[in-house]
């Protein structure tokens, strides 16, 4: 044992000998090409190339940095809930799925976030695969030297990521799966940040963060299962969402701007503000409600626009309502309508209503134009994935202007509750399926839903009254709807009886004038037989003595023409 250590001791100084006569011998200039040139033959034989991702790119943030690290951390939480729930599940699943054999995981959770999300540790490693692809990741932090002095402090600490891939998959990954990190970062992101309710501020007025808008988290529980409307219409409504929010390539290639208008329209407690918070919660947006009162110039809407941002709803409830924007074919017909050359602008102010159509405010000039601009004009243009909702209870007052494509691309009527609707309501209030219910109890419903012409929300109020006993809150829900449709039926009758009894009251008016029209005609018969007897007394007497006067006149020209002939000669 003893010559053990003793011949380690030798070999230790002789290292130490050959190290202090290396460094002696060969300067450091020469040293460091050595190591660089061991470094470019192992990589040259390696089949693995290195990309690092840091996080701060100078003076910069790393966009692709927080995407990664957003990316990696929500696939390693699904990698432990697979595990905790079952051991084969993560064998099962079709999408890239992380695996991690390290027992050491951060937790953090962001600001307006929903969820506690897992993290990778310092200097730690996991496995990717993409389309078969197995790819590497180790977080890479280590101590950042210290500054002297900085416009812009730094963190103490360097962090980022390094990418580990085989060089044949080199093209495959760069492509590819970048993008696709970034995709499933910004669903991410979208799905834990909680969704925000923006209004405008007051008079234009900035908060203290200098925006013109003040935001409240939104919390609607409303989404389109619960919604109560036809489904026909709602799985329509949802194709189209969901095309639209896939679409930026599509937006693209033919050249239009990335947004689309819908308008909802029909009688007041149909759903429209329920649908609005509906398109919300299945597209992940913000929404942006308009309130058209308190903006008082074209451009105080334009800034509106401008500081709204992409993946929004931008809601304008009770359009007609709001200032008076009706169709400028009534507009015209008034005397104190201003309009303002041929682009139908006009003063909000000079056509509000009696209720205060130019928003009570005294200097609201916003202008048809303006509006026209907001929806579908070049300033509509200056973000991208972005849709605009209007509501009316009256679409017949909107301008046409207004209502054609490309400002409200699709129209979707809020009718009254139908018998589809009412069974998503009693699946709702009662958690009653269709199977569950009597055939005689939902023959009856049906028997009287279409013509007791009840929002959903009257139908609402019912169930909610009685919800702990189905039985009696089913029976007062048909006794209403009954009530209701009798009421309705005896309404249709007296209109009825009042459009005919027009009818017959025109009819005699009709006949009347007729009367009158053939009297009329019987008395200037009756003068035209009298006038015969007064013609000829003028004919025989007057017309003969004219007859006189004008052979006298005859005569006495002749003499005059006899003796001016007798003068000539």
């Amino acid at each position: 044992m003893k010559e053990y250590w003793t011949s380690l001791a030798s070999l230790l100084g002789v290292l130490a000998f050959c190290q202090t006569l290396l460094q002696t011998v060969f300067p450091p200039e020469l040293r460091f090409a050595l190591a660089k040139l061991f470094h470019k033959i192992f990589h040259w034989f390696s089949s693995y190339c290195y990309f690092d991702i840091t996080e701060i790119d100078g003076v910069n943030t790393n966009e692709l940095y927080n995407a990664v690290q957003l990316y990696l951390s929500s696939s390693v939480s699904a990698a432990v809930a697979a595990t905790s729930s079952a051991a084969g599940a993560a064998a099962t699943t079709t999408s890239p799925s992380p695996s991690h054999s390290h027992s050491r995981l951060t937790l953090t959770r962001a600001v307006n976030s929903s969820a506690v999300t897992f993290g990778l540790s310092n200097n730690d490693c996991i496995i990717d695969l993409f389309r078969g692809v197995t790819v590497v990741w180790e977080h890479v932090v280590t101590q950042r030297q210290t500054q002297t002095f900085s416009w812009r402090p730094l963190p103490e600490e360097k962090r980022g990521f390094t990418l580990r891939i085989k060089k044949r998959h080199k093209s495959l990954i760069l492509n590819s799966y970048l993008d696709y990190i970034m995709e499933r970062a910004n669903d991410i992101r979208r799905k834990n940040q909680d969704r925000l309710l923006y209004t405008n501020s007051r008079g234009g007025s900035l908060d203290s963060r200098g925006h013109p808008w003040e935001s409240v988290p939104f919390k609607h529980p409303s989404t389109f299962e619960t919604l109560a409307m036809d489904p026909v219409k709602k799985i329509k409504l949802m194709e189209d969402l969901s095309d639209f929010a896939s679409g930026e390539r599509f937006y693209q290639k033919t050249g239009r701007a990335w947004k689309r208008g819908y308008l909802l329209y029909g009688p007041p407690g149909t759903g429209k503000s329920s649908m609005i918070a509906a398109m919300a919660n299945f597209l992940g947006y913000d929404i942006y409600d308009l309130e058209l009162t308190e903006v008082h110039t074209n451009s105080e809407l334009r800034k509106l626009l401008m500081k709204t941002s992409s993946k929004s709803i931008i809601v304008i409830e009770d359009i007609d309502c709001s200032i008076n924007l009706t169709s400028r074919n009534k507009a015209k017909s008034s005397v104190n309508s201003s309009v303002v050359g041929t682009h139908g602008c006009y003063n909000a102010g000079d056509l509000g209503d009696e209720n205060g159509g130019n928003g009570g405010g005294g200097g609201n000039s916003i202008t048809l134009s303006g509006l026209l601009n907001f929806t579908d004009g070049l300033w509509s243009c200056c973000g991208s994935e972005r849709i605009f909702v209007f509501t009316t209870n009256h679409i017949e007052k909107l301008d046409p202007a207004l209502l054609r494509s490309g400002r409200m691309d699709m129209h979707i009527f809020m009718s009254y509750c139908s018998f589809e609707a009412l069974k998503i309501l009693l699946k709702n209030y009662l958690g009653c399926e269709e199977e569950e219910l009597d055939g005689d109890v939902l023959r009856d419903l049906e028997g009287v839903i279409d013509d007791a012409e009840i929002t959903p929300a009257d139908v609402s109020e019912v169930l909610i009254k009685n919800r702990r006993n189905k039985d009696k809150t089913l029976q007062e829900l048909f006794d209403a709807l009954k009530a209701r449709a009798e009421k309705n039926r005896r309404r249709r009758k007296r209109r009825s009886k009042k459009r005919s009894k027009k009818q017959r009251m025109s009819e005699e008016e009709e006949e009347e004038e007729e009367e009158d029209d053939e009297q009329e005609e019987e008395e200037q018969e009756k003068r035209a037989l009298e006038s015969p007897g007064k013609e000829r007394s003028f004919g025989g007497g007057h017309f003969e003595k004219g007859c006189e006067k004008l052979g006298e006149n005859d005569h006495e020209e002749e003499h005059e023409e006899d003796q001016e002939d007798k003068k000539e000669k």
